[in-house]
């Protein structure tokens, strides 16, 4: 029950901003300032739904060190994109055809922040972090990744590949970001770094939607494989190997950690591991 009430407050929320920020059509001030709304007050409503629905305080988006720990995040973000599109530029996928907008680069700060907190909320504080105290680690794991692709499934220029790239590059990965961490701030830094990156920095499709410009104007070329096509380079095969080496790097990492957690015994109660 307090799973379809947390995710009712958060998506409710969350849909409002979304809806707030395509209305205004990409205009750079009000794009920026809905966008950082929407994350703010989705953040807000998550802390408020789970004191409400859980009695404790949510220790995972605590404020103490929430900037270093996203900006950890957005430093793996943006390097793991960089390293992807320098590999699907070394073998001709990619081109930089000169200068983008700098104004479209601002609108997309707001419109990507907007979207990895509202996402990492939905799929990794509420989905994941309740499933898991259920079911133990690697279910939840496997069950939010399979939801985040499915989620993605009716994106433009979507297809049954692009969606099983999804699932296993970001939805395995941003799911051990925090299982390793037990903070939502590392995998919002990752997501929001990579998006940011995508279509801000390097100029392309971000999950089959188009975007303005970015700071540089990007062209992607060739096969689905290596470019990932119309979808965006999230569909490509450099993105799916990047994810799944860091979705194991992070889970090392955990396991190393001790934040791993077994499948309760049927005769256990089911608990839910927060930092």
């Amino acid at each position: 029950m307090r799973l379809v009430q947390q995710l009712v407050v958060v998506a409710v929320v969350a849909f409002g901003g979304s809806l707030a920020v395509g209305a205004v059509g990409w205009n750079t001030p009000l794009t920026l300032v809905l966008g950082v709304a929407t994350a703010v007050l989705s953040l807000l409503a998550y802390r408020w739904i789970v004191r409400r629905t859980e009695r404790r305080t949510p220790v995972e988006v605590a404020l103490g060190g929430a900037a270093a720990k996203a900006g950890r995040g957005f430093l793996i973000g943006v390097g793991m994109f960089a390293v992807v599109i320098a590999t699907i530029a070394a073998l001709g996928g990619y081109e930089v055809a000169g200068w983008g907008s700098g104004a479209g680069a601002v609108a997309l700060f707001g419109f990507v922040a907007a979207a990895a907190v509202t996402e990492e909320l939905i799929f990794r504080g509420i989905l994941f972090r309740i499933v898991e105290g259920r079911l133990g680690t690697g279910l939840a794991l496997a069950l939010t990744s399979l939801l985040f692709g499915l989620s993605h499934l009716f994106n433009p220029h979507a297809t049954l590949w692009s969606t099983i790239a999804i699932a296993i590059q970001a939805g395995g990965m941003l799911g051990a970001a925090y299982a390793a961490t037990r903070t939502l701030w590392v995998p919002i830094g990752v997501h929001f770094g990579w998006n940011f990156a995508e279509s801000a920095i390097f100029g392309t499709d971000v999950s089959g939607t188009s975007a303005p410009q970015g700071l540089l104007d990007g062209v992607t070329s060739g096969s689905v494989a290596l470019s990932g096509g119309e979808f965006g380079p999230e569909a490509s095969i450099a993105a799916v190997v990047a994810g799944l080496v860091l979705t194991v790097v992070f889970l090392w990492l955990a396991r190393r950690r001790g934040t791993l957690v077994a499948r309760p015994r049927r005769d256990t109660p089911a608990a839910t591991l927060v930092p």
